[in-house]
């Protein structure tokens, strides 16, 4: 039977999911279940760790489409991290990758997950 593991980490502001297995039509639900279970707060960023997915079915891009949007709404962002060569094709082959934040390492995605979570200046910035 075809499984997926998860581990979470919580930083401020920033959900880490550790994500292991094949993500398919029968695992999918399983992926979105445990990001809406594991996020603290709705505003908190979501970073996915997808190193250990060496499979992902197109059943996949509709939880990371609900994810981001859900995260967008909520003023907050979701990273992909470290995709493997076929997930990696999957997001490319269906023009999702542009939509979505893609990072080449979870340190990148950490890191721009954090840096976004970081309250913005009094005052806005520069114009």
């Amino acid at each position: 039977m075809p499984s997926l593991t998860f581990s979470s980490q919580y930083l401020p502001g920033v959900t880490v999911i550790a994500v292991a297995g094949e993500v398919d039509i029968t695992t999918a639900h399983l992926l979105a279940d445990y990001i809406s279970r594991t996020r603290r707060h709705q505003g908190d960023h979501v970073v996915l760790d997808l190193s250990e997915v060496p499979y992902m079915s197109t059943s996949a891009l509709p939880v990371l489409l609900q994810t981001h949007i859900t995260a967008r709404r909520n003023r907050a962002s979701l990273h992909l991290a470290a995709l493997a060569r076929g997930p990696a094709q999957l997001l490319h082959a269906t023009e999702v990758e542009g939509m979505l934040n893609v990072h080449d390492t979870v340190e990148q995605a950490i890191r721009a997950a954090l840096q976004a979570a970081q309250p913005s200046p009094v005052g806005g910035g520069v114009s």
